[in-house]
């Protein structure tokens, strides 16, 4: 469910490549140093190196996005300068500054049942469809299969969201042989992820009384998820530009809001891949402001209820 960076919320669940990162400048933390402006050559040169580990696109406009996003870590590091700070992650062979880059650059700005329309049209058409088909073409001696992967998890709220949706249908993993799958480009994503444990802020947005309640257990003033659900999904980082198809074939794939921030030849080999890694007839879920059109001709866009949806051809 990961968001990437932007200089505005995204409308659906985000990073693989998408912490709730919020812009930070100088004025709402006190005793941060006054903010370093950014050149047109660092622009260029940390720009090209993001897009190099994370195949996210800066447009050369967005000085200020990483300026905010940047200016705590020159400090964290000690260093005058944005270049100094490119080469000083470029040197670290431990690659640790390259993954708090890539913390800071990834917004994971997700909520549980995030834009519930999707949410309903797994639990309505496409889980159903899914199990009646896997059911009728597998041995009956072996728990039907159901593989769900959702890229670009962020913290979790998007697969653990479908997890509840399985346990209301009364898909559990006595009877089927569930796997759900959950992967970003965001180590501390991934980490809060496969813990499931969630602040007030995160456990109010999109998520029910009788949800809550239900699924969850009170841990001081944060919320855990409980373990019959957290059992229900494993988590790793993957970077979406790399090789899908030791992933695995799914039934079932999520990329919603991600493939907005790569260059159009990006998103074309991305859909590609994802395309190659569904199960024949598998679904995929976009976010509700994105298209395939010219994208992935592979795919057939389909409506259901309120949202559309796409099917391999």
């Amino acid at each position: 469910m990961s968001a990437l960076l932007s200089g505005k919320p995204a409308s659906g669940p985000t990073a693989s490549l998408t912490s709730s990162a919020k812009p930070m400048n100088s004025r709402s933390n006190i005793g941060f140093k006054k903010s370093v402006k950014i050149t047109p050559q660092e622009i260029n040169l940390l720009s090209t190196y993001i897009y190099s580990i994370s195949g996210i696109h800066i447009e050369p406009g967005k000085a200020y996005l990483l300026e905010t996003r940047f200016n705590r870590m020159l400090d964290s590091e000690k260093c005058k300068n944005f270049s100094e700070l490119y080469h000083k992650a470029k040197a670290d062979k431990s690659k640790t500054i390259e993954k708090k880059i890539i913390d800071a650059i990834t917004t994971n700005e997700t909520l549980f049942f995030r834009d519930s329309n999707p949410f309903e049209l797994l639990k309505q058409k496409i889980i159903p469809e899914v199990i009646d088909k896997n059911t009728k073409s597998g041995q009956h001696s072996a728990p039907t299969p159901l593989r769900i992967w959702s890229a670009a998890c962020s913290t979790g709220q998007e697969i653990y969201s479908i997890a509840i949706v399985l346990k209301e249908l009364m898909i559990s993993p006595n009877k089927f042989n569930i796997q759900l799958i959950g992967t970003d480009l965001s180590d501390a994503a991934i980490k809060q992820a496969s813990y499931g444990l969630y602040n007030k802020f995160e456990i109010e947005r999109g998520l029910a009384l009788e949800k809550l309640q239900r699924y969850f257990t009170p841990i001081g003033s944060n919320w855990k998820i409980k373990d019959e659900i957290r059992s229900m999904a494993s988590f790793s980082k993957f970077n979406l530009m790399d090789p899908i198809a030791r992933l695995g074939k799914f039934d079932i794939v999520l990329c919603r809001n991600v493939a907005i921030y790569f260059t159009l030849e990006d998103r074309k080999k991305l859909f590609d891949k994802i395309a190659g890694c569904l199960n024949p007839g598998g679904y995929l879920l976009i976010g509700s402001t994105e298209s395939l059109s010219g994208v992935c001709p592979r795919f057939v866009p389909k409506r259901h209820l309120k949202s559309i949806f796409y099917q391999i051809k």
